[in-house]
């Protein structure tokens, strides 16, 4: 939901819904759409009502928020949006949630970046009890209920699943403690990834908690009719998008040293799955060897022709997700 400057927004929005009716119907499980503000040098909607608009278009997909910034918000909003997207979508909402690392939103919402580790921990077990408990008394270091009824509840029971996104290992062990699942982020290599899920399993063991039913992984990917063809088409957007990441500071929080100032080559090294539809199902394979239940694909970055997208959600349907479902 990231768009260049020049894009008519509204048409960029009618090609998105038809996307997702073509997914609905192609065998995709799972919507998703990310939250960040100020976004320059994109345009960017926000998750929740595009996830609002998106619900009566989307079969049986879930809904995912992908992730909301915690720290920026009152969990008693999160926890209300939430559940009433999931009483919009009978019951289809999934909570992703990650910290941030952007100075401008911080700024610009009079949150301190010292506090943000606080704010979101203490916000994701706010969100577990507004969900779960008729009423609510919470005298914390940011917001206070006092014996508070809840009414708007999710339709989910207990509640919907709360995901953890996590880059580094000390944020991998805290998804652990907090979270239903750790939101693999789609930015760090496979062999990095590899390392963190044991962390992220001695975590668990610690906490006295089983490894999730399902372990989210994000990842880029696009497929088309050849590797050459695919990287043809996708190659530049995704390098624009990277670069901006860089430009955000998101290399920095990632786990390898490099962080995204590497030619594109490099950086898709064991990291996206770009290719033919025999490359992208070899991909996903390696996602389900580390134990990826649910892997979010990106395929399509600021700027990309809506064309290419539908082409690549179409192969997919046709030519890969017919042979990953027996992964």
């Amino acid at each position: 939901m990231q768009f260049e400057r020049g894009q008519s927004l509204e048409q960029q929005v009618r090609e998105r819904i038809e996307q997702v009716e073509l997914a609905r119907d192609g065998g995709f499980d799972l919507v998703a759409c990310s939250q960040h503000y100020l976004s320059d040098p994109y345009a960017e909607l926000q998750a929740v009502p595009v996830l609002g608009r998106l619900s009566a278009h989307s079969g049986t997909m879930r809904l995912l928020t992908g992730v909301v910034l915690l720290p920026l918000h009152n969990p008693v909003e999160i926890a209300e949006q939430g559940a009433t997207l999931d009483v919009l979508s009978g019951g289809r909402f999934v909570l992703g949630v990650g910290i941030g690392y952007r100075d401008v939103e911080f700024d610009a919402f009079g949150v301190a970046r010292g506090e943000a580790l606080a704010r979101f921990s203490h916000g994701v077990r706010l969100i577990r009890r507004l969900w779960t408990e008729e009423r609510v008394t919470y005298d914390g270091p940011f917001w206070r209920l006092d014996d508070v009824p809840v009414h708007l509840r999710p339709v989910q029971r207990p509640h919907p699943p709360i995901w953890v996104a996590a880059n580094a290992d000390a944020a991998v062990r805290r998804a652990a403690r907090i979270a239903d699942a750790w939101y693999v982020n789609p930015h760090a290599r496979l062999d990095t990834l590899r390392g963190q899920l044991e962390l992220y399993r001695q975590a668990l063991a610690e906490a006295g908690k089983p490894f999730p039913a399902e372990l989210p992984m994000g990842r880029e990917l696009y497929v088309a009719a050849s590797r050459d063809a695919a990287w043809r088409e996708c190659g530049p957007y995704l390098a624009g998008k990277y670069r901006s990441y860089t430009s955000w500071g998101q290399d920095k929080v990632v786990p390898e040293a490099a962080g995204f100032r590497l030619e594109l080559a490099e950086l898709a090294e064991g990291r996206f799955v770009v290719g033919d539809p025999d490359d992208c199902v070899e991909g996903l394979r390696r996602c389900a060897e580390l134990g990826a239940t649910t892997v979010i694909v990106r395929l399509q970055w600021p700027g990309m022709p809506g064309s290419y997208a539908r082409r690549a959600i179409e192969l997919l349907a046709e030519r890969v997700i017919p042979r990953i479902t027996a992964l």
